[in-house]
Order: C-alpha cells, then structure tokens, then sequence
C-alpha cells in the first residue's frame, strides 16, 4: 500500500541504524510534532509538509470503538464453515494472530537490490462522513528502493515526479533491505525502537504505534520475522482498541486496530487475519484568509495494496 514513508532531512550519522544521537532526537521532536499536529485534527497542517518529504502518501485516519466486540475468529481444524464462531476477542489478540498469520504465510518477493523500484497497485476508496458517493482509484507508482533514483507516483490518479533524495535527506523507517535488517525482530527491542528508546507513557505508546504504521505503509520488502515483531510490539501497548467489525475492503469484512488520539487503523480480515491495509480519516483544506484555512468535506479513506513488485525501471510491472 501506499506508504507513509517520511522523508526527514537528517545529517549524516553512523549509528548501526544509520542514525547519529542528533538525528535520533530530531527524529523525536518531529515525530512528537506530527502527532500532536494529528491528535488536534490540523489536517492541512501535514497537507502542507512538501509532498515529497511524505511518500509519499496520503494518509488521515479514523479512531473510534471500544475494546473488544464480537468478531468472526478463525476455526479449528474440522470445525463447520457453515457455521461462523463469534465471540469477543481482544486488539491484543488480533495483532497476535496476525502476527501468527504473518509467519505462517512467509514471503515470496526477492530481496530487492538498492539500484531498483518498487511497483505497487494500491486501491483507495474514499467516502464522505456524512454520506454520499464513495470515489475510488486505483494507483501505480515506481519507487525508487533507496531514493538515490527518480520515482513515479500517482496519488488519486494524478501522476508525480520525485526527485531522488538529497544530500542529507533520508527515510524513516528506511525501505532499502540492508537498513530493515537492522531493526530487531525481538518484540520488545522492536517496540523500545518504536519509542525511541524514552520512558514508556501514553506519549511515548502513541509515537510507537505511529512508527509501526509507518512502517507497515511500505513499499518495502520485510526481512523474516519483522513484520510479524511489528505486530507482536504493538500488541503489548496498554491502550490499543478494536474498532470496525463490519468494514468491507475490497470484498473482505475487516475488523480494525487502533490508539486513542490517533487517526490511523490497520485493518485485518476477521476470519484469516490476513494484514489488509489501513483506513483513514481526512478532510480537503479550505482557505478563508490570507493565511487561514478551514477543513472541510471530511471523508473515510480505505487504501489496500493489490500488488507490489521489485522491477528494474520506471514503466515495468514484475
């Protein structure tokens, strides 16, 4: 899917992760930045960041729901299909079986080499909050692995041209391969990561579960064992919640995953528990001042990555 893969002009540093201590704390103050701008629903405040240092995404969120509610688990062996088990299960462990799915699935993309892309097909629906008609696109885009190349992205059908990365310009969570090996696939070491190694509070829990979107946004191709540590580390954070039992993405009932005060759900299918995508909440900025905006039109927005690709060029599709 259409990634969250934020792009921060960091110095060059030589930490084992690539980052130096100053990086680490610009990397603090900007993700703190970001949430709080997020958790006041300045949309427009992040429609303002340059495109570019975004991947180069689109994304807004919707928080809601309760704890726990009843969804359609997985079966055991020689159970009835025609009979559908409900019953109430936990975010806690729904993360843990995805992460379980996740594992058992494995991964059939090559590692990708630095000098390449990343094709992806991402299918976006998006439906006013007070009703109406539900638009979708379906989006390609070429980018590069590294950022050392161009890349073509098309966000709502309109095509864009990125330049490579800058100088001292880098991204985080990283998408070339020997960078995602550096992260830890110990759940615990992953989730200390995701806090950026600061004290455990609400704070802190949300920056985590930030991360983890972001990471899970890709492009990118997970070594074994990091996707399913992302979802593991999220599980253990105290206030995560269930939300959306009955959401349809792309034909398949989905049951969502969430932190209070954040706007980003990941979303899973409530009988595999299969990773499909994220649901969003935004708004489309309105000026009414010189230097005054107002959001308006506020919608729900579902992206799912139908297919992902490592390709040599810009224009190949596997």
């Amino acid at each position: 899917m259409d990634e969250l893969t934020r792009v921060r002009e960091w110095g060059t540093g030589t930490a084992p992760d690539g980052l130096s201590d100053p990086a680490r704390a610009a990397a603090r103050a900007r993700l703190r930045t970001a949430i709080d701008e997020e958790s006041r629903s300045v949309a427009f405040r992040g429609r303002a960041l340059s495109r570019r240092l975004m991947f180069r995404a689109s994304l807004a969120g919707l928080s809601a729901a309760a704890v726990g509610v009843a969804v359609v688990v997985a079966r055991g062996d020689g159970e009835d299909d025609s009979t559908p088990r409900l019953r109430t299960v936990s975010a806690t462990e729904v993360l843990r079986r995805a992460a379980e799915r996740t594992r058992a699935q494995g991964g059939d993309l090559p590692v990708p080499r630095d000098d390449q892309y990343f094709y992806t097909k991402t299918y976006i629906t998006r439906t006013p909050v007070k009703g109406g008609r539900t638009r979708t696109w379906t989006d390609e885009s070429w980018m590069s692995v590294d950022g050392s190349k161009p890349s073509l992205r098309e966000e709502h059908g309109k095509v864009h041209n990125d330049p490579p990365l800058g100088e001292h310009e880098v991204r985080w969570p990283p998408t070339a391969y020997s960078k995602l090996q550096r992260l830890p696939t110990d759940p615990d070491k992953l989730l200390d990561r995701f806090r950026f190694g600061q004290k455990v509070s609400p704070e802190t829990d949300r920056h985590a579960f930030m991360e983890g979107c972001m990471l899970m946004m890709g492009p990118r191709v997970m070594p074994p064992g990091l996707q399913a540590a992302a979802f593991e580390a999220l599980s253990k954070l105290p206030r995560i919640r269930l939300d959306y039992d009955d959401v349809d993405v792309d034909g398949r009932n989905a049951v969502g995953v969430s932190y209070p005060e954040l706007d980003w759900t990941f979303l899973f299918d409530r009988r595999t528990y299969d990773y499909l995508g994220l649901r969003t909440k935004g708004s489309v900025p309105k000026k009414v001042g010189k230097d005054d905006w107002v959001q308006t039109g506020w919608y729900w927005e579902t992206r799912t990555l139908q297919n992902i690709q490592v390709v040599d060029r810009i224009g190949q599709q596997g």
